[in-house]
């Protein structure tokens, strides 16, 4: 079985990112949504909510369960017998970022081979600061998020 880690911020998780993680279910046998908590980057939401949030849009995933980690994503990988690396792209100005990250991680943990998924036309111009900026400012932000957020993001306050 190929265990597969989807690392990220999801801050908050968005439809672009779930469609992505969706998708990678079904074609890797276990699939870890890796929740970065990297004390570099603010953060709008704190990692045990983010974590909360996506363990509630992705109950209907099997296959699918919700870690948390610091640090390099080539270590939390190693210490979970990870062999693939998922990592969704939005836009060609992602691609040369990503296939860096991808050289480096290669070279750091060499068992670790990195897929690239694109999502679906409506959700690939979604991204977590756009949702969080529009929320902020009063907009609806139901038909970019799943439930649960959407649900959160209207019991804080602005």
């Amino acid at each position: 079985m190929i265990t597969a880690i989807y690392p990220g911020s999801f801050d908050p998780i968005t439809n672009g990112h779930l469609d992505v993680l969706e998708r990678a279910s079904k074609l890797f046998g276990k699939v870890i949504i890796a929740v970065l908590g990297n004390p570099n980057k603010k953060s709008s939401l704190p990692i045990e909510t983010r974590v909360r949030l996506i363990k509630e849009t992705i109950s209907h995933l099997n296959n699918v369960e919700v870690g948390s980690f610091t640090g390099l994503t080539v270590d939390y990988a190693k210490a979970k017998g990870a062999q693939v690396l998922i990592r969704g792209l939005r836009a060609v100005s992602d691609f040369e970022y990503e296939m860096q990250m991808a050289q480096t991680n290669k070279h750091l943990y060499p068992q670790l081979d990195t897929i690239f998924l694109v999502p679906r036309m409506e959700n690939n111009f979604i991204s977590s600061s756009v949702i969080k900026e529009i929320s902020l400012l009063g907009g609806d932000i139901t038909q970019f998020v799943p439930e649960p957020v959407n649900k959160y993001f209207k019991t804080i306050d602005k």
